[in-house]
């Protein structure tokens, strides 16, 4: 049962009101979860600014990180939307299933990333410079390891923002898992 509601365009400030609009005519919906952060003045537009700004990592770079980070946080709303999004950036079912996991078999540029993801996210920044090494000789740089853990901070922050929140999710359900590893 969520603790919080899912505010309504006419119950936010008027700035969050036109990203509200923008986010409509981008994404065809206001994701439950952007219009919680509406409850804030300004938490949306900061969000949107971390989350949208410049990287060195591409949109299905982005996707490896999003998925491994909100498998070990157990978002089951963050799950969902990169799911969908993993999708849209030409990931299949299983490899999404795998990124999950923290490795990517299929690509070992790829596998080096969600397995960095996993490590930052589970050890809390603490991450094993076997990892950090294995990173480095799969092609990947330093302003790549930056701006990870940019990202790694990026999803945790909605991960929690969820988890706190618990409103509904209004993307198509992830699988679990636990039952494809069984």
């Amino acid at each position: 049962m969520s603790k919080f509601n899912v505010p309504t365009r006419e119950e936010v400030s008027l700035n969050n009101q036109e990203i509200f609009d923008n986010l409509k005519k981008a994404v065809g919906f206001v994701p439950n979860l952007y219009a919680t952060y509406a409850h804030s003045e300004n938490a949306l537009a900061n969000y949107l600014a971390l989350s949208n700004a410049k990287t060195s990592l591409n949109a299905k770079q982005k996707e490896v990180v999003n998925l491994a980070v909100s498998q070990v946080n157990n978002c089951l709303y963050c799950l969902a939307a990169h799911t969908a999004i993993g999708k849209m950036n030409g990931f299949s079912d299983a490899e999404i299933l795998e990124l999950r996991s923290g490795t990517a078999s299929f690509d070992a540029k790829l596998d080096a990333l969600a397995k960095l993801a996993k490590d930052i996210t589970e050890n809390r920044g603490a991450t094993s410079s076997n990892v950090v090494t294995n990173f480095f000789n799969a092609g990947w740089t330093k302003e790549n390891l930056v701006d990870t853990i940019v990202l790694v901070g990026d999803k945790t922050i909605s991960n929690y923002l969820h988890k706190t929140t618990n409103v509904p999710v209004d993307f198509p359900e992830a699988q679990p898992l636990e039952t494809t590893i069984a």
